[in-house]
């Protein structure tokens, strides 16, 4: 478990690993170190065997209202040039990296700019009755920067997409339900718990087989049917020669539980 005072706080139980986004007196905005945090937790979520499932929340009532503009201001990132387009680096950010592993976005409140970008990037979205969302940019001179305007058009409908991207307006948590954003929406006492319920689930089924079809679900992207049909017949086929495959369907037979080890 993290410091309470760390910007972004990490807990692994039962197979998932809960982040918490913890700025709660800025509304959880995005900087450095709080960037940080997040990347060195989601790094961890994918190294570690002991972790089969993620979660992120935030602290308070914002799930994270985007960049801390304060710091944005007349930064450095504001002046990184030419050259941060074609960088030589091996470092991503939190919109590039996959954690190989299925995360849950559980947001509370206010989920704004960055913040709704962050839950885009998750693989399951649910929300409180109090969320809100909104990518705010368009109104202060700029557009989101980590993958909205890609991500948005190509998981709901185009003119929705379009509708938040161009008048930066706030949808609530049943607008964003109907749009498709999330997939489900609770009251705010029963979020967490609710997420956790889903993340420890998952984390109980075959790590193989769930890391598998995470893997199968991000890389088909806009690949045609076809293909895409053959590359889930290849993993699928794979996946079938684990003991974990053998294990699901001996253990329906005996009438027990299965023992699923990753192997």
């Amino acid at each position: 478990m993290s410091s309470p005072e760390s910007a972004v706080l990490f807990d692994v139980a039962d197979g998932v690993a809960t982040i918490t986004l913890n700025r709660p007196d800025q509304m959880n905005t995005i900087n450095a170190e709080l960037s940080g945090g997040l990347m060195d937790a989601l790094k961890a979520i994918r190294s570690r065997d002991d972790i089969r499932c993620g979660l992120i929340t935030g602290n308070g009532r914002a799930f994270c209202a985007g960049a801390d503009l304060r710091s944005r201001a007349g930064g450095p990132a504001a002046a990184s040039g030419v050259a941060g387009l074609f960088r030589t680096d091996d470092a991503v950010g939190f919109h590039e990296f996959d954690a190989k592993k299925p995360i849950i976005g559980a947001v509370n409140g206010y989920c704004l700019g960055g913040g709704f970008e962050i839950a885009l990037s998750c693989d399951l979205l649910i929300a409180s009755e109090a969320a809100q969302f909104g990518l705010p940019e368009i109104t202060l001179g700029f557009f989101p920067l980590a993958g909205a305007p890609v991500r948005l058009p190509r998981s709901i409908s185009r003119v929705m997409a379009n509708d938040l991207l161009f008048t930066g307006e706030r949808i609530d948590a049943k607008t964003a339900l109907s749009f498709g954003i999330v997939s489900r929406v609770v009251p705010a006492e029963e979020l967490l718990s609710t997420a956790k319920t889903m993340a420890t689930k998952i984390a109980g089924y075959a790590p193989i087989a769930v890391r598998s079809m995470h893997e199968l679900v991000r890389r088909q992207g806009d690949m045609p049917t076809d293909d895409a049909m053959r590359l889930a017949a290849t993993m699928r086929w794979a996946v079938g020669q684990t003991e974990d495959a053998k294990e699901g369907p001996r253990a329906f037979a005996e009438k027990r539980q299965p023992v699923f080890k990753g192997e």
